[in-house]
């Protein structure tokens, strides 16, 4: 990048070291030392000063922050694979350019999911209590049965990047795999394919959830899907708790038609659903499912590589909008 002088970037949360020190050479940048939450009046005064944000999902880009926004932005480069805070269809009509952070997080996200199918399934939640709180008194063969999932049937719900890695560590335990995406996904290393989404559920003993959150999956596992579920099912999410129907998950983990879910994202978190916190057949993450500082890293310089590439007259790779 050879403009001068350098663009105006605002960092609207804490990130990594790394991400922060490479910004610096590149960008004036207006960080946020107190990582806290802006709201949409505070990031519509924000972009007057500013010509880039580099945003987290925290910060709400709705058709009326969009509206309001200074016109001296011209980039948001998301900290983030999903842009479902962000108005795409808004922002574009207002020639703002959109990017996110597809590929680095696939890893650790996969990773998240069998940590939640593992804990579900053998009652981690409940044994972690247990020894913590001094109320192991002792051993016996009916003590903290939980579910085996080695060679259970394994349902991916997406089957995009984070999807495909999920499949593989699922076939690390000897899972057959199933799953549905709106078309077959070449090399899917024999997974097995279901062109809707009843089919794949009665053939997933533990459903993982890795579709992006849009207006055709927003409440998709209701009641009537989640009946749909082989008895003593487990659900994971790692993708958006939107897509989740929270009254009817928590009724099917009530009435023992689920074994158990693990789950790392919810609506409004962070706060949860109440009925969550009451189940003992739930083994809950505060959204952590990329936070690892290797992700972390290459999901700022990601973002960062978007921003140059725009400041330098070339197109985003990862643009979005």
């Amino acid at each position: 990048m050879t403009s001068s002088p350098k663009p105006v970037l605002w960092i609207t949360r804490k990130l990594s070291d790394a991400t922060m020190e490479r910004a610096a050479k590149n960008y004036d940048v207006i960080p946020n030392h107190d990582d806290r939450i802006f709201s949409g009046d505070e990031i519509i005064a924000m972009s007057r000063d500013v010509d880039a944000i580099l945003p987290c999902p925290t910060e709400i880009f709705n058709e009326q922050v969009t509206a309001q926004l200074s016109k001296r932005v011209k980039i948001i480069a998301n900290h983030s694979v999903g842009v479902d805070h962000c108005n795409l269809g808004a922002l574009k009509s207002r020639g703002i350019v959109v990017t996110n952070t597809p590929d680095v997080l696939s890893d650790a996200t996969a990773e998240i999911a069998i940590l939640l199918m593992l804990g579900a399934a053998r009652r981690a939640s409940e044994g972690d209590n247990l020894v913590r709180s001094d109320q192991w008194r002792d051993w016996s063969p009916s003590f903290m049965v939980g579910r085996q999932v080695t060679g259970k049937r394994f349902g991916i719900l997406g089957m995009g990047r984070v999807g495909r890695v999920a499949a593989q560590r699922a076939r690390g335990f000897a899972m057959e795999v199933h799953y549905h995406n709106r078309n077959p996904v070449d090399g899917a290393d024999a997974a097995i394919y279901h062109s809707n989404v009843d089919d794949l559920l009665a053939n997933s003993d533990v459903l993982s959830i890795h579709c992006p959150a849009n207006d055709q999956t927003l409440g998709l596992l209701n009641a009537k899907r989640l009946a749909l579920l082989p008895e003593g099912a487990i659900v994971v999410n790692t993708a958006r708790g939107g897509i989740v129907d929270d009254d009817a998950m928590i009724a099917a983990l009530k009435s023992g038609h689920l074994w158990a879910a693990g789950l790392d994202v919810f609506n409004d978190e962070p706060n949860i659903h109440p009925g969550y916190r009451e189940l003992n057949n739930v083994f809950l993450l505060p959204h952590i499912g990329s936070a690892t500082q290797e992700t972390r890293n290459a999901m700022g310089f990601r973002a960062l590589d978007n921003l140059d590439a725009f400041f330098s007259g070339e197109e985003p790779v990862d643009r979005v909008a």
